[in-house]
Order: structure tokens, then C-alpha cells, then sequence
């Protein structure tokens, strides 16, 4: 059969032709609203066209089976089922087909269909090849080789397995998993086990509309998420009895860490007290916070404090690390008296029963949402908060809070609308003098938690508290009756328990396949949760050698049981909490569903559209990578578990730390720091530490080039660094004058320069390797933001040219998703004189790893980390390397086509960019009264997020398409760009007013 004998009915080519005509035509013709719709009150045209082109398809095929029914002889077939155009199709398709020509290491032939990284890099072979003709290259390689400088290509291929299709990688990693032994834990010690709800895991966890996001910086195009995440603000607001809450924290220990750190910039003293029944990782976590500061952490005698002057602020785990709920209110007001602020580590659940601590006199409330409907997952995601009082009237502490805030304003219109607020306050505008360093948070698990609660309500909530305190409080009856003692009075989930025979009990466990929590000093903790019902309750006595009762007779006994905390009314909490509509609304899963759809239709993710932010690195993040993490083998477990039980985890972190060092060519690695600028603060730890192990403690000044990230000195900061800035020259490269004369002075007090490579300027600097050799040989380390490293995998390795450090930035290079704002993984890697100081963790020894924690779990989030896996699995060495050519390119082929109506700013001196360039815009504002604001709110109209506005260079756009975009998205985002520049000319020109205009 050939292409003529296809027949095909001319209505349907004739509406192809339009529709095809219609995506395809310039912006200038006619501006489609494809995500606000802005400009269109009815239907978009592209939308009306499908639907007509549907409908008539539909009708034709009715026609069709009316004008010849098949008769009782003629059944149809399962092919003559499919309508004839996709027969056609498919012939046409097929006609394409080709095998590759190679062989997969079992023998088998690979289809190219089977190859992912076709699926993962957007533009196939014709289209890059149409690219490079537009650039005046003939193959990647030659662009590669151009736009790299050959002192630091890489010419080996790495040493990384074959790549796998998407179904056989599925497979392999889920016999991976299986390898994890997910027993019931009682462990406690921050992590509860919790229910799911279905609904939110299906369209939150698993929706890519959700977790495609980007961090909402673009009011506009954010109003679901940010309504979301005023929910979960509003829920640790209620819960807490403070009024303001940030939209979440790494985790609990960081914010610990950062509550110390606000304490200490409010009161200015350098002590802080520490109640020693905190959890250890949370105590572990404010001494790696304080040491670089110079701040003292003291333990905390409740009974009697001593308030000295120095005393900042004092901090308390509320229940306690062993569950007992001590009276603080004493102990609040002393410390109130002597000028003190007060910072309680609290369990959201336990507030639903409990006093909470606004109303106990807190300053400052923190603690993890992640029982709130998010898995354990050895350890995270999950979402920490922050929330403070108003004591003076004047959102002092509101004011030098660290992290996100989203506020509720007016729109033009007078309608309730939200933005972020208080951002002066972050490091993305106050540099070194930010409250904190972070930048990634944990806004889809806040998200998560936050429907949770919208889905349970105050009354469930409160049903499921008490639940819990009193399926405690009988297990506690049935030990104390069975001999065993139980140390603690009041509680609310925890018990810590004298058992009379230990070894029996850790035998019986074992048997059990239950996991307890041991202390050193023989006793045993056993901590309950919403997952406890009366059959884990009769194994749990079973386990301490108990009479267990039948499971009816238990679930009667604990329905009738009361508890301490229930009857003791002076701990009871007095106010309502959760009255807002929203948790009162949304009971049924018909209308959570719907809310939650609602929410995310008002929101571009990358399901809608390319979202070209500069330095943000917004590629696919596929449905193979995402599926593993619902998994249960990887979702079920405890972070603090005993390691044979979690051999699974244990191949998928040592696969992750060979193949992060062969790609970037360092020789260790960690996985624990859980964001970015965690990974940022963890390396300048691992520098600062090794240069004090050789007697090198004067050296404390860290170079930083001005158009480094915001986190970059903000970290430097919390690592007690002195902060030099390194101008730039007028290609966008380091200024080596300037560099040479800051090292000069600086050469005995030299600890490092952070550099971003390719530089934020968008150029690979051809000076790299002499800068890294010029920071050694004055005594300093070198330490790369791996921020770019997308445009490097394959093509070159920070290892190898000089590097000593770099954070990897997985929800970057490697297909972690943003998720609206974290969760992100910022593992470090290191040369191995580094290697010692990686950090460490105080309940799970990590081997070779000395230095102080930076995140509450030995591996951080370890449950995204298979994404990663999946991700370099189904690449392999060539379709890795492939992607950040193609990365590459499709950054200059947009350069290219803009190059008539928007200067780019800097260029190598070859006259290409890196994979991210930066327009200049600056000019429009004399000739045309138009900003860079107003472009970026112009792209909306054409279903775009904005690029990067006004960073590095001010009132300018930096742009970075990524491998993931074919080039007809790259296209449609060129053609958007030029229409508004048309249209700037027309103001220019004055055809169009200065202030009525489609982009005013």
C-alpha cells in the first residue's frame, strides 16, 4: 500500500490543515489564551477546533456503521473496531520504523521505541539536525566541541550500565525494593506511620499537574497552589496557637535549627538552652547550626534554668523524645521574665487534644506535618513549619522568620488573590544578610498535609487523636498489668517501658517482625499511630509476654478507655481550631477531588506548557521515574530501621553514589543533604572542617563571583564565612583582574571560592581551570554550584577540572520534580581528602562520614531518590550525555532566532551560550515605558511562564528551554517572545498607547 491508496475523507484534512495552521500561527495573528485565558472569554479557538474535529470524526464513524451494519455473519473484528484513521496512522507510523543498530548486553534487539531517551529529549533527529543547520554546525558533536572549552571535554564515555527500556528498569527496580523488609515499627522518635487517603495520593503524590510546578513566584499563573499552601499555614496557624506560619521547612531538625537562628538575630545572645528529652537528631542538628556561629548550645534544666543574660531563647520537645507531657507553663513564664523567647518542638496530631503552645505563652512552635497523610520513606520527604507569635504588635518575629510566606492581597480588580510576601526577608534578595539559606522547601508535602486535613476536618482529626492516646493508654494498662513498669505518666502516643525480661522482648519482636525503639538503658519505647488498631495491639502484647484478649474485646476496650491526657483537663486545649470553610467543606471524596482539580486548573505546570526558567532547569520529569515512590517497599519504611531490613535502599543509594561520582569525577559522595542550598552548607562544612583539621583555622574567606545564586552567601554566612564578591567582566566570565587582586589579598585567610559553572551568565567560562588552579595554589578549595551541571553531564566533570566540592541538584540535572517548591535533593560529592567530612548522623552511624548532620535522616528524602535511579538507568552513559547536547543546543537555536529583536546579553567567544542565555530587555523601559515585569505577564497570554526575570542581570530575561522541549514548543516560545516585541515597536513607533496597550 502506498500513501496514495490511503483514502482519507477531505472534511478531516481540510480541519488537520486548519488546526495545524491554528498551533502554528504567529502570535501576532491572534493571541490564544492557552492557560489564563486571559483574552478569551469563550472557548480558544485550538480548543473549539479539537472539539469540533472530535465530534466530527465521531459522527463520520456513525455514519459509516449505519450505511453498512454488520450482520450476524460479519461480526466486526477487534481491527475493524478501530476507526479507519487510526488504521491509517499506524500503516504510516509503521512505514517509519527502523531498528537500531545495536544490541542490548542480553542479545536482544533493541526497537527504537524501546530507546527512553528518544522519549526523554524532545527533538528527534530531523529537528536537531534543522537546528544545527540554523546555528551552522553539521552534528551535536561539532556544536559540542565548539561551545566547550577543550580544556575540560570529556572525551572517555562513563562508566555507567547499559540503559533499559521503561517496563525492564520497572522491573529491576522493583526487585530492588523487594529487597526492602518492611516491618511494623513502634520506633517514634519524629516519624509516625499514617493513613494515606487514596484520593490525595492519586491527585497530589502521583499528578504530575502537581508535582511539575514550579516554586510560585508568578502570582498569576500560581493562585491553586498558593491556595493550597495558605491552607497548610492556616492548619499549622490553628494548630499551633501562633498566628503566622511559614508554607514549610526541610524538615524538623532544620527547623530546629532555624528557630535557634531566630532567636539569636531577635535577642542577639549566644547561648541557647536545649531540653535534653529532644529528639537526638534534632539536638544533633543545632549543634552543626551553632558551631560555625559561635553559638552555645546548653542543656536545659527544666526543674530549675539558669536565665542568664546571654540566654537567647530555650527550646522543648512537647511531648517529650520519651512521649512524657511535662508542664511548661512555669517554665515559659520564668523564662518570659527574663527576656527569653521559647521555642516548642510540637506534634500537630497531639495539638488536636493538648494545650498547644501559642496559648502555653510560645514564641515559636515547630515540628513535622509528615504524620498528616505522608509516608515514612526512610526518612522523607515531609514537611517541617515555623510558626511564630506577634508579641510586640509588630510581626517582629514574622518578619525574621526563615522561609516561604504566602499572603492574601487584592488583585487590579478588588478580588482576593495570593502572592508571597515578606521576600525580603530570603536569600534570592538579601544575599549573606537573608534569614536563612533556604530555597527549595517541602511545598508538595505541605500540600499533602494540608489536604489532609481539609479532608478530615477538626472533628476527625480530633476522633483520630484520641484514638491513638487511647490505644496508648490500654497497651499501657496491659504492660503495667503484665509486670512491666511504664516510666511516664502522661503521654499522648509514646511509651517508654521497663520490660522484665529485655531479651525476651527482642526475641518475641523479632519473631513478630516488629521494630521498637531500645534504649541504652534497657528500656524499650513504643510509639503508636493512626495505623494501630486492635490486631497490632494484640501482637504488641504478644511481644511483652501479655495475656492478649481476643480482637473484638480489645477494639471494645479501647473505645471505653479514657487516658491521662483525656482526663486530665488543665492539659486540654480550650480553642476551636480549623474553622475556616475550607477544612469544613470537603468531607466526601467527590468534593476533595474536585477541590483539588479546581486548584490545580488554575495553575501552569509542565503538563500545560515549557516553563523556561533560567537556572531552574524545568525538564521532563517522567511517569516511569515518578511511579516507584508510592510504592509501599519504598514508602513503608522507618528511617531509623535496622539496615538488613532495608538492603534495598542500601543497593539504590551505593548505585546513586558510583554513578553521581563517575559523572561528575569525584571520588565520594552524600545523600543526605535534602535540598540545594543544604547541599551548599554541607560542602562549606566538609571545607571548613578539613581546613581545621590541618591547622588551617584563619582561613575563612569565601570568594564569591556577584552574579552567583542567592544561596551561595547566604550559606557561606551560616558557615561563619567572610564573604569577598568577584565582579564580572563585560563577556559575563570572572573578572580574572579583579579575582588576582582579591586573591592576592586574601592568600593567607583563603578558604574557598563558590562558582557556578556554566556560569549564571549563561557562557562556559574557557578560564575555569586556571581560576580552580589559582584558588590552590593560594591554599583554598574549590567549590562548584552544581546548579548548570545539565549542561555538563558527559561533556565535562567538576572532578576533573579542579573541583574539590559541588552540590548535585537532582530536582535539576536529574528529574527530581519541583513540585511547587521542593521537595529537592542536593547531594554533595567530594574528592576523597574531603571524604571524612561528609556528614554523619547520631542514631544511624554512616561509615567514613565524620562530619556533623545537616538533615534529620542519614539519607534525606530517600524515598525521590529513585527517580533518579530511574532516570540515569533508562539513559544510560550515550542518552545522558545526548541530553545535555541537546540542552545545549536548543538554548543557542533560541538564541538564534531571537537575535534580530532581543540582544543577548553575554556569549562565549565563539558567539554561543551555554544551555541558558539572557535577553536584554532594559532598553524598552525609555523607548517604550515597558519592563521586564510586563513581558513576563505578555507570556502568560500565550500560555508560558515567564523566564527568569532581572537575575543575574537586572531588567533583563534568562531563558533555559531544557532537552525535554521539541522544537516546536521552542518555537511557539520564540514566536511569543517576537510578537511582543512587535508590539513594543509599535509603541515605539506610536501605534500603540504607552499605557493601553496589550502588554500595560
Amino acid at each position: 500500500m502506498n500513501e496514495r491508496s490511503l483514502p482519507v475523507e477531505p472534511p478531516f484534512v481540510a480541519q488537520c490543515a486548519a488546526l495545524c495552521k491554528l498551533r502554528h500561527q504567529s502570535p501576532t495573528e491572534e493571541p490564544v489564551a492557552w492557560a489564563m485565558g486571559c483574552h478569551a472569554p469563550e472557548f480558544s479557538p485550538i480548543f473549539q477546533l479539537s472539539f469540533n474535529l472530535g465530534r466530527s470524526a465521531l459522527d463520520q464513524r456513525a455514519q459509516q456503521q449505519a450505511a453498512s451494519p454488520p450482520s450476524a455473519h460479519h461480526l466486526p473484528s477487534r481491527r475493524n473496531m478501530l476507526p479507519a484513521r487510526l488504521r491509517r496512522t499506524a500503516v504510516l507510523l509503521k512505514r517509519h520504523v527502523r531498528l537500531l543498530a545495536t544490541k542490548t548486553p542480553g542479545g536482544r534487539l533493541v526497537h527504537e521505541g524501546d530507546d527512553f531517551s528518544r522519549r526523554h529529549i524532545g527533538p528527534g533527529p530531523e529537528e536537531q539536525q534543522q537546528m544545527l543547520q540554523t546555528l551552522g554546525f553539521k552534528s551535536l558533536d561539532e556544536l559540542t566541541d565548539t561551545a566547550v572549552p577543550a580544556a575540560i571535554r570529556f572525551r572517555s564515555d562513563m562508566n555507567l550500565p547499559a540503559p533499559l527500556d521503561e517496563h525492564r528498569m520497572l522491573r529491576e527496580l522493583r526487585e530492588i525494593a523487594l529487597k526492602n523488609d518492611v516491618w511494623k515499627s513502634y520506633i517514634g522518635i519524629g516519624y509516625s506511620d499514617c493513613i494515606v487517603p487514596p484520593a490525595i495520593q492519586r491527585n497530589i503524590l502521583e499528578n504530575s499537574g502537581w508535582v511539575t510546578q514550579y516554586t510560585p513566584y508568578q502570582a498569576e499563573i500560581s493562585q491553586g497552589r498558593m491556595e493550597s499552601l495558605v491552607n497548610f499555614q492556616t492548619m499549622i496557624a490553628d494548630l499551633t496557637g501562633l498566628p503566622t506560619s511559614n508554607a514549610s521547612l526541610l524538615d524538623e531538625s532544620t527547623a530546629c535549627a532555624e528557630a535557634m537562628t531566630l532567636c539569636y538575630r531577635s535577642t542577639k545572645r549566644n547561648v541557647f538552652l536545649a531540653d535534653p528529652m529532644l529528639h537526638p537528631q534534632n539536638t544533633a542538628l543545632l549543634h552543626t547550626r551553632a558551631e560555625p556561629l559561635g553559638l552555645k548550645v546548653e542543656p536545659l534544666d527544666l526543674a530549675n534554668p539558669a536565665f542568664t543574660p546571654e540566654v537567647s531563647g530555650i527550646i522543648i520537645q512537647y511531648p517529650n523524645t520519651e512521649g512524657s507531657i511535662e508542664d511548661i507553663k512555669q517554665l515559659i513564664a520564668k523564662a518570659h521574665a527574663n527576656k527569653t523567647l521559647v521555642v516548642v518542638v510540637c506534634d500537630l496530631l497531639a495539638s488536636t487534644l493538648l494545650t498547644p503552645p501559642g496559648e502555653l505563652g510560645a514564641d515559636v512552635a515547630v515540628g513535622s506535618a509528615q504524620r498528616f497523610g505522608v509516608p515514612l520513606g526512610y526518612g522523607g520527604p515531609h514537611a517541617a513549619f515555623l510558626s511564630v507569635a506577634n508579641n510586640d504588635g509588630r510581626n517582629t518575629l514574622a518578619r525574621i522568620m526563615p522561609g516561604r510566606v504566602v499572603g492574601v492581597t487584592k488583585d487590579s480588580n478588588g478580588n482576593k488573590a495570593y502572592r508571597l510576601a515578606l521576600q525580603t526577608r530570603e536569600q534570592h534578595i538579601r544575599r549573606d544578610k537573608a534569614t536563612s539559606n533556604i530555597c527549595t522547601a517541602q511545598a508538595l508535602l505541605a500540600n499533602m498535609a494540608a489536604m489532609y486535613a481539609v479532608y478530615h476536618g477538626p472533628g476527625r482529626l480530633r476522633r483520630i487523636a484520641e484514638n491513638i492516646h487511647k490505644s496508648t493508654s490500654y497497651l499501657a494498662k496491659q504492660l503495667t498489668d503484665a509486670g512491666h513498669k511504664v516510666v511516664h505518666k502522661v503521654y499522648f502516643d509514646t511509651l517508654k517501658v521497663i520490660p522484665k525480661d529485655l531479651n525476651a522482648v527482642k526475641k518475641r519482636a523479632q519473631e513478630h517482625r516488629i521494630n521498637l525503639r531500645y534504649y541504652s538503658d534497657g528500656a524499650v519505647g513504643v510509639a503508636l499511630d493512626e495505623t494501630t488498631g486492635a490486631r497490632e495491639l494484640k501482637d504488641l502484647l504478644s511481644v511483652f509476654g501479655a495475656t492478649a484478649a481476643d480482637e473484638e474485646t480489645i477494639k471494645a476496650a479501647v473505645v471505653d478507655s479514657s487516658g491521662p491526657l483525656l482526663e486530665r483537663k488543665e492539659l486540654h486545649r480550650q480553642t476551636p481550631f480549623l474553622t475556616h470553610p475550607n477544612f469544613n467543606s470537603y468531607h466526601s471524596e467527590t468534593q476533595l477531588v474536585r477541590y483539588m482539580k479546581k486548584l490545580e486548573n488554575k495553575d501552569v505546570s509542565l503538563v500545560h506548557s515549557m516553563i523556561p526558567l533560567g537556572s531552574c532547569t524545568m525538564k521532563l520529569n517522567a511517569s516511569a521515574e515518578l511511579m516507584p515512590v508510592s510504592w509501599p517497599e519504598f514508602g513503608g519504611l522507618h528511617p531509623f530501621v535496622p539496615r538488613e531490613q532495608a538492603k534495598g535502599y542500601s543497593i539504590l543509594f551505593e548505585n546513586l553514589e558510583r554513578w553521581l561520582c563517575e559523572i561528575t569525577g569525584y571520588d565520594n559522595l552524600s545523600l543526605q543533604p535534602n535540598s540545594g542550598a543544604q547541599g551548599e552548607y554541607a560542602g562549606l562544612l566538609a571545607i571548613r572542617n578539613y581546613l581545621h583539621s590541618i591547622g588551617q583555622d584563619a582561613r575563612d574567606v569565601c570568594l564569591i563571583p556577584s552574579s552567583a545564586h542567592g544561596t551561595n552567601p547566604a550559606s557561606a554566612q551560616m558557615a561563619k564565612m567572610k564573604i569577598v564578591p568577584v565582579g564580572a567582566d563585560k563577556h559575563g566570565n570572572i573578572d580574572w583582574k579583579d579575582l588576582t587582586a582579591k586573591v592576592d589579598k586574601y592568600s593567607k585567610n583563603l578558604a574557598a571560592i563558590m562558582v557556578t559553572y556554566p556560569s549564571t551568565h549563561g557562557v562556559f567560562e574557557s578560564s575555569i581551570v586556571d581560576v580552580c588552579q589559582k584558588i590552590h595554589d593560594n591554599g583554598g578549595q574549590v567549590y562548584l554550584d552544581g546548579a548548570n551541571l545539565n549542561a555538563q553531564v558527559g561533556l565535562a566533570r567538576p572532578g576533573d577540572y579542579g573541583s574539590d566540592v559541588s552540590h548535585l541538584n537532582l530536582h535539576k540535572t536529574f528529574c527530581i520534580p519541583h513540585g511547587g517548591g521542593g521537595p529537592g535533593m542536593g547531594p554533595i560529592g567530594v574528592k576523597k581528602h574531603l571524604a571524612p567530612f561528609l556528614p554523619g548522623h547520631p542514631v544511624i552511624p554512616l561509615k567514613g562520614c565524620d562530619g556533623p548532620p545537616v538533615s534529620a535522616a542519614p539519607w534525606g528524602s530517600s524515598s525521590i531518590l529513585p527517580i533518579t535511579w530511574a532516570y540515569i538507568r533508562m539513559m544510560g552513559a550515550a542518552g545522558l550525555t545526548r541530553a545535555s547536547q541537546v540542552a545545549i543546543l536548543n538554548a543557542n537555536y533560541m538564541a538564534k532566532r531571537l537575535e534580530g529583536a532581543y540582544n543577548t546579553v553575554y556569549r562565549s567567544k565563539e558567539g554561543l551560550v551555554a544551555h541558558e542565555f539572557i535577553i536584554d530587555c532594559k532598553d524598552f523601559k525609555k523607548s517604550a515605558d515597558i519592563e521586564v515585569v510586563d513581558i513576563a505577564k505578555r507570556l502568560m497570554d500565550y500560555g508560558f511562564h515567564s523566564p527568569t526575570m532581572s537575575w543575574p542581570v537586572h531588567n533583563c530575561l534568562m531563558i533555559e528551554p531544557t532537552e525535554s522541549e521539541d522544537k516546536a514548543e521552542l518555537d511557539r516560545l520564540c514566536d511569543a517572545l517576537l510578537a511582543i516585541r512587535e508590539e513594543i515597536t509599535m509603541i515605539e513607533q506610536g501605534k500603540l498607547d504607552r499605557t493601553v496597550n496589550p502588554l500595560k
